[in-house]
């Protein structure tokens, strides 16, 4: 491999004008698919294989006509202090706006509180429910603002208004600190580089691989019914790992240049080594994302599949583009060492003398840093390695208190309508009426429909937890009815999620009795499903991710102990993760950095999908420092010097990655979504803790214990797998080698 990208790296640097326009031409024709395409329509949340999808499914077969997936908004009227909603001023306010509600072109019902016991108790609180024959992200803009429109009229009137449904749902906003992660990066790189044309190259190459990447998912966003949340992700994860990955080549470019190479030469070295270990860090990744469809919900799935797809165009760009840039930059971009006028000041060796070898210029090598750090954590590898453990587990901690559940209204800002609509509900009508359980019965097996329907019914309000039950609602054929179930616990709750179990379980006596099916389906319904599915998901996800992973970390190491302990590090950095998730998102700590004005349960796919991005950017990192160790190791070094040289060359550069991509990823916490702000979150802290506690301080610890054991291959695999030869063994010349060519060819595989 090391050998083919060598060629591809001296090429694109030759051809440089013909690999700018390909690109640029792609991202031109990305740009224009964009702009061109329909916008995106239904985004449905489907979930196969679940009892709510199933019911789901059922209703809109026996109920034609009704927009089973159609938006929904409930107005909210609360009298003002003293007065009742069934006051007769209130009283023509409400009716007015059920009015004005019911003339748009999208609505397809409007129910009045006053003929649908939407009063509550005490007459201080009412609602209008309103259904739209087309989904949220569908409405026109028109229809929303009549909505708002109507509620600005009843609030002129005198009483408080708000809405709260999916009708006003938005498109989410990343807000201003996304730029603030890009400027963190950028100063960071021009800090690594010391030059702004060597700082700017893979925030440039990154941005272009994101644009063609997103604009490429927003001209299939229709055809494919691809959410505005899976661009922002796809957005996130191709930023930090298109900078990173460029960064990489650049970085292994300066320090060939150090050797005194020419710089064709240097950037076919750069590509051949550091994008070796590109191409496999991006594999794993790729992995990760594409292997969320265990799951099988779709829309994860496509999730995973775009954000791959930005990552795959990351790889190719850093493998041609960076190439051909350097050609254009010349000697604009420095040797490693030899720092440009912008920081003031140089390191004496960066630029050799002319004459001076290569071998030369290492008589005296300076300890940097990471070398300070190494030879620390070789001499004291067992204290290093327990204290890493210990205070990854101590943060681990939390996540013995995870729970898991899907964002509503009441997660919502309390500056938020939907919020405020939510909390009005609660305090009128109960906490469980903002989550209120859909119970379907197909009578098509029964006997007698119309009985089977009452029994349901009457099992259901001898349950606990249940404070009304609607008389069931039959089809015009008379085989299926809807029952209305209001529990007296909030949508998010552990008794909800109980009732809801109980319900089911109630509807199995009835089917032996009567061989009607009851199913519960409903938004409530379907986030218990969601959650379990997800859970259940977890442990084959990680099987096959870690699996698949762990072999293709055997042919890139060749070594059986490097790739578990990269494994098992991965799981201590995941876990600390997730326990700063619960502390911030759960018990509230930090909420006001943070933006957090709700705590509640963590999403549900949360620990699953950090499972998947954070085990792929993990072995970034395992393999950009440990491929550095393994290189010196089968140039002759020792075990414990293979991990201070791998440390001399990779530390600085691993660290500075994992900066900007913290600062990436933490630039998302400004979002207006809470999926996006909480997975921004997490992988941020999830970096700092694999990059920083996990790489730079448990992985050395390991291989100073395990000494030449951590390189150890059974024969007969060694024998069976192939030479990938990330070390880039293969492009060292003979007098490089010293030696014979052929016994150096062997002691790669030692």
């Amino acid at each position: 491999m090391a050998t083919f990208l060598y060629k591809l790296g001296r090429l694109a640097f030759r051809r440089r004008h013909f690999v700018a326009l390909i690109w640029v031409a792609l991202l031109t024709l990305a740009g224009v698919g964009a702009a061109s395409a329909p916008p995106a329509g239904n985004t449905s949340f489907s979930i196969p294989g679940t009892e709510a999808q199933k019911a789901f499914d059922l209703l809109e077969q026996r109920f034609p006509g009704q927009s089973a997936d159609g938006a929904t908004a409930r107005v909210v009227f609360k009298a003002p202090s003293g007065e009742k909603m069934t006051d007769a001023g209130n009283r023509a306010t409400v009716e007015k706006t059920v009015d004005d509600l019911a003339d748009g072109s999208e609505v397809a019902s409007v129910a009045d509180p006053y003929q649908g016991d939407a009063v509550s108790k005490d007459g201080t609180i009412a609602y209008a429910s309103v259904k739209y024959d087309v989904s949220g992200m569908e409405l026109e803009e028109s229809t929303k603002d009549a909505l708002e429109e109507a509620a600005q009229q009843a609030r002129d009137a005198g009483l408080t208004v708000e809405v709260g449904g999916d009708a006003l749902q938005a498109v989410p906003e990343t807000g201003a600190t996304e730029i603030i992660g890009i400027a963190v990066a950028a100063v960071v790189l021009v800090i690594t580089f010391g030059s702004l044309v060597a700082a700017g190259l893979p925030l440039l190459t990154a941005l272009i691989g994101v644009g063609i990447g997103v604009a490429s998912i927003t001209a299939l966003a229709s055809a494919l019914e691809l959410g505005s949340t899976t661009s922002i992700l796809a957005m996130m994860i191709g930023l930090a790992v298109g900078i990173d990955y460029a960064l990489f080549i650049v970085s292994r470019y300066r320090a060939e240049l150090a050797d005194g190479r020419e710089r064709e030469d240097a950037v076919g070295r750069a590509v051949g080594t550091a994008g070796s270990a590109v191409v496999f860090a991006g594999l794993t990744v790729v992995i990760a994302l594409v292997g969320l469809a265990v799951v099988n919900i779709p829309m994860l799935t496509k999730m995973g599949v775009a954000a791959a797809g930005t990552v795959a165009i990351s790889v190719l760009i850093a493998l041609t583009m960076i190439p051909a840039l350097l050609g254009y930059a010349g000697r604009r971009v420095k040797p490693a060492g030899a720092k440009g006028r912008l920081l003031g000041r140089s390191r004496k060796g960066a630029e050799q003398p002319e004459g001076q070898s290569a071998g030369q210029s290492k008589d005296r090598p300076k300890a940097n840093l990471g070398t300070r750090w190494a030879s620390f954590v070789v001499r004291r590898p067992l204290a290093v390695l327990l204290l890493g453990v210990i205070g990854l587990g101590a943060a681990a901690i939390p996540a013995t208190s995870l729970e898991l559940g899907l964002p509503d209204d009441g997660s919502q800002p309390t500056s938020t309508t939907q919020r405020r609509a939510y909390d009005l509900l609660s305090d009128g009508f109960g906490a469980g009426f903002n989550g209120p359980l859909m119970v379907v019965v197909d009578g098509k097996g029964a006997a007698s429909p119309d009985d089977a329907f009452t029994s349901v019914s009457d099992e259901i309000k001898d349950l606990d937890g249940v404070v009304a039950v609607t008389p069931p609602a039959p089809n015009k054929a008379g085989d299926t009815a809807t029952i209305t179930v209001i529990p007296d616990s909030k949508p998010s709750s552990v008794q909800t999620e109980d009732l809801v179990h109980a319900i089911r379980d109630a509807g199995g006596d009835v089917k032996a009795d009567t061989g009607a099916e009851t199913l519960v389906t409903g938004s409530t319904a379907m986030n218990i499903d969601v959650s379990e599915k997800l859970n259940d998901a977890l442990v084959p996800y990680l099987v096959l991710v870690v699996g698949l992973a762990f072999l293709l970390l055997i042919v890139v190491f060749r070594s059986i102990l490097v790739p578990l302990k990269a494994a098992l590090g991965f799981l201590l950095s995941v876990m600390a993760a997730l326990g700063a998730v619960v502390m911030v998102f759960q018990w509230g700590w930090l909420s006001d950095l943070t933006g957090v004005e709700e705590t509640g349960p963590v999403m549900s796919m949360m620990p699953i999908f950090m499972v998947g991005v954070v085990f792929g950017l993990a072995m970034d990192y395992e393999v950009f420092l440990v491929t550095r160790m393994r290189e010196a190791y089968v140039h002759g070094e020792k075990p414990n010097q293979a991990v201070v040289t791998g440390f001399k060359h990779g530390a600085r550069v691993v660290t500075a990655a994992a900066v900007i991509m913290m600062a990436v990823f933490a630039g998302f916490i400004g979002s207006s979504e809470s999926m996006i702000k909480m997975i921004g979150f997490g992988l941020a802290i999830a970096v700092f803790f694999d990059a920083f506690v996990v790489r730079m301080a448990i992985v050395p610890a390991v291989l100073a214990l395990l000494g030449k054991r951590a390189w150890w291959l059974p024969r007969w695999l060694d024998r069976a797998l192939p030479n990938v030869d990330v070390e880039g063994e293969g492009l060292r010349t003979a007098e490089e080698r010293g030696s014979d060519p052929d016994e150096d060819r062997k002691l790669v595989r030692t």
